[in-house]
């Protein structure tokens, strides 16, 4: 059997995976805090028929070998955690980051998420919220009779009770960082997950040691660009399509083959 429909088989498979990563990213080209994931390829193993430097007579040597590849497989999908585009709300509770940082989200379970999504929320109890309900870690209460919120680029969070004319202060919100953003894993719900790879969290004030600072009144936007990931839609349908002609060529060349004994 001719090792090219084995070889290009694998390219089309590869180019499936570059098209569903190009389609999440498209989807979410408007979701608050969502960066954008980029696939790795690698070739496979290759059958050496010859190594380069061996011997072709007493006193000469051949310059290359004769390596023949097996196609390519996919190796890893990255988070490109750059910054997106900042929009303006007017919202009092719609905060954005700008630089390193992320929010950190207690999740049901207990455990600690952390999230680039500012979109908050007060709940019942006047706790600042998620859209699915998570508390902000460290939690940030807001009394029932404030008329204002203010959350200033330090984290501060202060608010005007009624007919009180100065600002008091009700706790600090705390950015996390990591060694290696790219090791977070992604949960859904605008959420990520520390893991080995990522490093554990470092946890600063906003502004302090390199952290990123917070602005009022915004929120950052997905850092999906259309234009690029169009160009890379059809790079993706162009390398399927010609790896399917590959396959095609391959087995007329064996039709032809087979044709000889006839």
């Amino acid at each position: 059997m001719m090792r090219s429909l084995f070889t290009a088989a694998t390219g089309m498979k590869a180019q499936q995976r570059q098209i569903d990563t190009i389609s999440n990213n498209l989807a979410n080209v408007n979701t608050n805090g969502f960066k954008k994931s980029r696939n790795h390829f690698q070739d496979l193993l290759y059958h050496n028929e010859r190594l380069a430097g061996v011997a072709s007579s007493s006193s000469t040597q051949v310059p290359a070998g004769i390596h023949v590849g097996h196609g390519t497989k996919h190796v890893i999908t990255e988070k490109i955690h750059t910054q997106g585009n900042m929009k303006s709300t007017g919202n009092q509770l719609d905060v954005s980051i700008d630089g390193p940082g992320f929010f950190q989200i207690l999740q049901p379970n207990g455990a600690i998420a952390f999230s680039r999504a500012g979109h908050f929320n007060i709940d019942g109890q006047g706790r600042l919220v998620t859209d699915e309900g998570m508390f902000l870690d460290p939690e940030i209460n807001i009394p029932q009779e404030t008329r204002k919120v203010e959350i200033g680029f330090d984290g501060t969070v202060s608010v005007f009770l009624r007919d009180e004319t100065e600002p008091e202060a009700v706790g600090t919100i705390q950015l996390a960082r990591f060694a290696n953003t790219a090791g977070l894993t992604p949960i859904g719900k605008n959420l990520y997950t520390s893991s080995p790879a990522s490093g554990n969290p470092i946890v600063e004030t906003p502004g302090l040691n390199g952290m990123g600072t917070l602005n009022q009144g915004f929120l950052e936007g997905s850092n999906v660009s259309v234009v690029e990931e169009m160009v890379n839609m059809i790079t993706a349908q162009r390398a399927y399509e010609v790896n399917s002609k590959a396959i095609q060529t391959s087995d007329q060349m064996l039709q032809s083959a087979n044709n000889l004994t006839q």
